[in-house]
């Protein structure tokens, strides 16, 4: 199977320099806003496309660096110190002459494409007379272009070597991403012998409809006649649709088109795509069509497919192993290959898992249940005196069964993390000796070492009794107010939340692992 092994970026976009090695099925693009995703699957789009047209259609300032461009005008703008772009994939062996060649940045001998804007020293003269103006005025006009593959060859998209498409789930329903789409798919489906035979059999028709369907109305009309449009612009490709149930896929809703878009290219009977880019395909799409969709993902052979995600059920059913972590502070990523079989598949069955949450985090509480969640913000503020927001602290509440799996996401990415849990009894066993395999300087569990307070409600009452007697003693026949509060935990945690927020002691325990987590 055709695949990309490793992408190289210099200057593009957000990358001043970025490398990343790529799984042969699967990868997995999660990260916050402006941490480069879509970037990645531009470069690849780019690369594999050979197209003049798409650097024209970003324009050539909005690819390049900034970051490169401001250093470059502050420094002694030097003709010999203006900075290239490259796109290069490194694929998987092709046994392909025309691909094969040390014509990259690694200086090896292998198969790939690389894309590469660099000064055209031809127009030296005129750049150097730019680059002596005052004025920060950088020449991207005086740039070329270049599409070779590693052999040194030119390719553009002519040169089928790799067929691949790109689905941007916020384009779904503009008119042109549509008809692009369709191109994409009916070039890719088709073999050379086809599209002669369709273009000229297209032509043909067109011509038999001028002749005979419009031949009466020319004839009514003196000086002009009424024609029909066959060039570049109007012809079977781009006058080709795709429909569902005789429905042409424009008319649906956004959801569907998404979901007939990527399930068409995904088709295991159309084998005919190598490299398959789904730009946040989770957009539009009801609960039920997502899994549907990640159905067909995971069903998916033949194809690598590239994805961006701020899913949970796409990031976590996909599996975490094929995951690949940018943060927008950093051009470094982060591959999760090495998460444990036994974690990745915990969350790929999980509900509820709130992945994206914790692994985007740079401190995290995490908590056991309802209760300690409702009110964990409340404590933070009285013991620290700021509010939550204003820290770099999240609170997740992952069940008592899920802090180990967490722990190896945070071993693996280096994440504080503070378990808070009860000792349920015994605190040696449950608190100490369950996590002796889990020794990080950032990784820490806070229970009360008391198990007589064996609960968080054991430790709320004890700590706060007054509180708790004034809110809940009223109407109680036969349980007791800590009894109430034991079979009516979230309800309890509401009330004090409500009524006695800035009031309420948080257990020492808390407390502790609240003090840790902001060092």
């Amino acid at each position: 199977m055709k695949h990309i092994k490793k992408i190289k970026l210099k200057n593009f976009k957000k990358f001043e320099t970025f490398t990343i090695d790529f799984d042969s099925e699967i990868n997995l693009f999660i990260g916050d806003n402006e941490a480069g995703k879509s970037s990645i699957l531009t470069a690849i789009d780019i690369a594999l496309s050979g197209s003049r047209n798409k650097i024209e259609t970003h324009g050539l300032d909005n690819l390049f660096n900034q970051n490169t461009i401001d250093t470059f005008l502050s420094s002694e703008k030097k003709y010999e110190d203006l900075p290239v772009l490259f796109v290069e994939l490194y694929f998987n062996e092709q046994h392909n002459p025309d691909l094969n060649g040390k014509i990259n940045s690694d200086n090896v001998v292998c198969d790939g494409f690389r894309f590469l804007c660099e000064p055209n020293d031809e127009w030296g003269k005129d750049i150097k007379e730019i680059l002596s103006n005052e004025e920060p005025n950088f020449p991207y006009e005086y740039y070329t272009l270049s599409f070779k593959t590693f052999s040194g060859d030119n390719y553009s998209g002519y040169k089928k070597y790799f067929k691949h498409i790109l689905i941007d789930s916020s384009q779904i329903s503009n008119e042109y991403a549509t008809k692009e789409y369709v191109k994409a798919m009916y070039n890719s489906s088709i073999v050379d012998s086809e599209r002669f035979q369709h273009h000229n059999q297209y032509r043909k028709q067109k011509e038999l409809f001028r002749e005979n369907n419009l031949k009466e109305l020319n004839a009514r009309i003196t000086d002009y006649a009424f024609s029909i449009r066959n060039n570049s612009k109007a012809n079977v490709e781009t006058d080709l649709t795709l429909t569902e149930d005789n429905i042409n896929i424009e008319n649906k809703g956004k959801g569907k088109q998404c979901f007939i878009k990527t399930s068409f290219a995904l088709n295991k009977s159309n084998n005919v795509m190598d490299v398959i880019m789904l730009e946040e395909p989770e957009n539009h799409l009801s609960h039920i069509h997502m899994k549907k969709l990640i159905s067909k993902i995971r069903e998916s052979t033949q194809k690598q497919l590239f994805i961006t995600t701020h899913s949970d059920l796409i990031s976590t059913r996909l599996d975490l192993r094929k995951a690949i972590l940018l943060n927008s502070n950093s051009s470094k990523p982060i591959l999760l290959k090495d998460l444990p079989e036994k974690t990745a598949k915990f969350f790929i069955k999980a509900p509820d898992n709130n992945i994206l949450e914790f692994v985007l985090s740079k401190k995290v509480l995490l908590v056991e249940g309802d209760a300690e969640y409702i009110l964990m913000e409340a404590f933070f503020k009285n013991i620290t005196l700021t509010n939550l927001e204003n820290s770099d602290v999240h609170i997740i509440s992952v069940g008592g069964t899920g802090f180990k799996r967490y722990m190896d996401l945070a071993r693996l990415l280096k994440i504080k993390t503070a378990i808070i849990r009860d000792n349920d009894k015994d605190f040696a066993k449950n608190c100490v000796d369950n996590y002796l395999d889990y020794t990080e300087n950032f990784i820490k569990v806070f229970s009360d070492e008391n198990n007589l307070r064996y609960t968080f409600e054991v430790c709320m009452h004890q700590d706060n009794e007054s509180i708790c007697e004034e809110l809940f003693s009223k109407g109680r026949k036969t349980l007791t107010v800590l009894d109430y509060m034991l079979s009516n935990k979230a309800e309890s945690a509401y009330g004090i939340l409500d009524l006695k927020s800035n009031q309420i002691i948080a257990p020492q325990y808390i407390k502790e692992a609240i003090e840790w987590i902001r060092k």
